[in-house]
């Protein structure tokens, strides 16, 4: 059995001139990130890999989250191939996972997010919100085989306000 989390960065900003890669979180984003991660906390496995985007605005949510759920910083894994919008590239990286480690935690963007929701879920959901956070169980022994997994969870920051 292999365990997702798959977490989209929160709400970023626009405001600054800057690449879209270096957009940081808004305030708003940052109290997001605290809300749903205080809210998952019993969703997270005794021992997992966690891997996010090197995006700054990805970046910053998985340093939130990672605090709450009590994580080191220095062990999370920043993925520059996570900055991606397309899932079939997001379906690739989460494959390349080692088949030691059942439970993984992807901090990443959309659409890939939820489109890898819809094509390996069983639940559909029109989009995953910033700070969305969705659990998706497989019934597979190897990344490289997951298919047709089961939404165990899916939660959104308005569905905690």
């Amino acid at each position: 059995m292999k365990q997702l989390l798959l977490i989209r960065h929160a709400k970023s900003s626009w405001e600054a001139p800057l690449r879209d890669f270096d957009r940081p979180l808004t305030s708003r984003g940052i109290q997001d990130a605290h809300l749903v991660s205080s809210n998952i906390i019993n969703q997270i496995p005794k021992s997992y890999l966690l891997w996010s985007s090197a995006a700054k605005r990805a970046s910053e949510t998985a340093m939130i989250f990672a605090q709450n759920i009590g994580f080191p910083l220095d062990s999370i894994i920043f993925k520059q191939e996570l900055y991606t919008f397309d899932e079939q590239q997001l379906e690739q990286i989460i494959k390349s996972c080692p088949d030691e480690f059942d439970h993984l935690i992807v901090f990443g963007h959309n659409e890939a997010i939820t489109n890898f929701v819809n094509s390996f879920g069983n639940i559909f959901v029109d989009n995953v919100a910033t700070a969305g956070f969705v659990n998706i169980i497989f019934d597979q022994h190897s990344w490289k085989l997951i298919q047709n997994g089961v939404t165990k969870k899916v939660v959104f920051p308005r569905d905690l306000n």
